[in-house]
């Protein structure tokens, strides 16, 4: 593969064709970042090139599948000859939501597989390559973990999914610390009820409650509410701060009585 050298920063984006990764990738690049955009769905990557102000390659993969995360960081050295950020998005709900004592192993493991134990050794591989190669002065790197509310609210419907973002919260502030000292930010952010496909399903729902005050701002989130954090993250802008979590949901977790 031709390495072409731009000058830009570069961002991994997974989980890119869809919801919150499209956002974080538009966001990017629109604030001057190329792009690898990783996805298991190749025709709305496809799509997502002609929305992208940035050069671009898209990779065709499933971030469950371990052995291709070489792979993919190599994609990003190989075309663009550097690697600045990572963006952990891709995630899957559960299989079918209901009693918690009535969770499937395959769900369970579903869940762990792509929201945490994917996250983990992207993050490694990521930080291997990062480390690898002298910081350039002025020039930010980072790991930015999109996880979830659920992260820390409970969702008893829905306990498996909890489970793996929690996991996925834990590995954010693993390797905040171990890179803290080489100058990589690893952040998370945590998204609150955002309107995308993985929530189509329950959007009745979720109009009834928030219209009765869930979210206190009083409307859905969208995936550009999320990209704007994730650019701040990217481009440096939370400075002498190490494993921050920063929850995009409109006040949805703040305890109230």
């Amino acid at each position: 593969m031709q390495e072409a050298k731009t000058g830009r920063p570069v961002a991994l984006v997974t989980g890119a064709a869809r919801g919150i990764g499209r956002g974080c990738a538009v966001a990017l690049a629109r604030a001057g970042f190329d792009l690898v955009l990783c996805d298991r769905e190749g025709e709305e990557e496809r799509r997502l090139l002609g929305e992208v102000s940035a050069v671009a390659v898209t990779v065709h993969a499933d971030v469950a599948d371990i052995a291709r995360h070489e792979a993919l960081i190599g994609t990003a050295l190989e075309r663009f000859g550097r690697l600045d950020c990572v963006v952990n998005n891709a995630g899957v709900g559960v299989l079918r939501r209901g009693d918690l004592l009535e969770v499937t192993p395959e769900s369970y493991d579903r869940c762990q597989a792509v929201n945490t134990r994917a996250v983990f050794f992207l993050c490694q591989a990521a930080a291997r390559a990062m480390l690898a190669r002298e910081a350039e002065e002025g020039r930010h790197r980072s790991i930015i973990n999109i996880t979830s509310s659920n992260a820390v609210a409970v969702s008893v419907a829905r306990g498996e999914y909890c489970v793996s973002k929690a996991g996925a919260s834990m590995v954010t502030r693993l390797f905040a610390l171990r890179l803290a000292a080489r100058g990589i930010g690893v952040y998370e952010i945590r998204p609150g009820v955002i309107e995308t496909a993985m929530t189509e399903p329950a959007k009745e729902f979720y109009d009834e409650r928030i219209a009765q005050g869930l979210v206190p701002v009083g409307r859905w989130g969208y995936p550009a509410d999320v990209a704007a954090t994730a650019v701040a993250m990217a481009e440096g802008r939370l400075p002498y701060t190490v494993g921050q979590a920063i929850s995009v949901d409109g006040g949805l977790i703040i305890p109230r009585f």
